[in-house]
């Protein structure tokens, strides 16, 4: 395994994370794996040496983080591992259940704490903007969550690079703690977040940790646009088909398959390729629903493209509007 720094820290993480939102609770998303299944994963990835794992509150509604947490408690020592996980998403009818406001924050962590029976987590991170609150407010509180021992860095997820920008700068102008990772969508069909965020990111020494480095699953090339494929995610997945299925989407794919072919490997480990090749990625965030998949991600960090297979993979790509947030 690679380990490298996240952002301008000195905290080290595999440069593969574990998402565990496929891990929980299968009446949350008939696409969920129980938690028997659930740690066989957090297992062989702590053997793989990946130290890197995110969840967040809303996932199967909290029952990721605690199949995580009781995973990691029996297969690890906490502080061996990097733990992430995120606050803003409903998680009752209560109106004041969900969003960035002090009110929330401050009873997200601990709700979320308790879940994974931990006494900190070392990444904390606002899932997506908050429209209805003042990013002051939102960002005091995450302050005097790490000034409580609560939480060891912060981080923010799919928002406009505005918004990122005025984050960080208000966080300068009143000494708060500033957020230190980024975890945009981003894989070889959606491009989009090179535009502005990407280079924002590496400007400020910010990690970026991309969710759906493999498109949910469509960049493994066994996919038609008819029926979304053959796989109960796929099936079932209504924001993935909200996000892909483009024209374009489609050449890319089959320009995966082809380097992925000529080279003897997969076409998920092509896409892997590529994204740990982007200057500006940390870690991205891979999913598993089968043990081989995460065999498979694993050596994908063995495969180093070539500029001309860099071209052929990047060449199709066309303008998508903004998709996930």
């Amino acid at each position: 395994m690679q380990y490298v720094n996240l952002g301008r820290t000195g905290l080290k993480v595999s440069r593969l994370c574990l998402g565990t939102m496929t891990y929980g609770d299968p009446a949350w998303q008939s696409w969920v794996l129980p938690e028997d299944a659930g740690r066989t994963f957090i297992k062989r990835a702590l053997e793989h040496g990946i130290n890197f794992f995110d969840t967040a509150d809303m996932y199967s509604r909290g029952a990721s983080e605690q199949v995580l947490g009781r995973a990691l408690r029996d297969f690890a020592a906490r502080d061996a591992v990097v733990v992430a996980t995120k606050a803003y998403f409903p998680m009752s009818d209560d109106v004041n259940d969900r969003g960035l406001s002090r009110k929330h924050l401050m009873s997200a962590i601990d709700r979320s704490l308790g879940r994974l029976n931990m006494d900190y987590v070392d990444l904390y991170q606002i899932h997506r903007w908050d429209d209805e609150t003042p990013i002051e407010e939102t960002l005091e509180a995450l302050h005097d969550i790490v000034r409580a021992g609560k939480a060891r860095y912060i981080g923010a997820s799919s928002m406009a690079a505005w918004q990122f920008a005025k984050a960080l700068h208000v966080a300068d102008k009143h000494g708060w703690t500033r957020f230190v990772s980024m975890q945009p969508h981003y894989n070889l069909v959606y491009r989009e977040e090179e535009r502005e965020m990407l280079p924002l990111c590496r400007e400020e020494g910010i990690g970026v940790i991309p969710w759906s480095p493999l498109a949910r699953g469509l960049l493994a090339g066994n996919r038609r646009g008819a029926d979304k494929g053959d796989t109960e995610r796929a099936k079932a997945d209504d924001f993935a088909h909200k996000l892909y299925y483009t024209e374009s989407d489609f050449r890319i794919v089959d320009r995966a398959v082809e380097v992925a072919s000529a080279r003897g490997v997969l076409p998920v480990q092509v896409a892997l390729a590529w994204i740990l090749r982007q200057p500006a990625v940390t870690a991205p965030i891979i999913g598993a629903s089968k043990i081989e998949q995460l065999d498979q991600s694993v050596a994908a960090l063995e495969i180093t493209l070539t500029e001309d297979e860099l071209r052929r993979l990047e060449e199709p790509y066309e303008p998508h509007r903004v998709l996930g947030f």
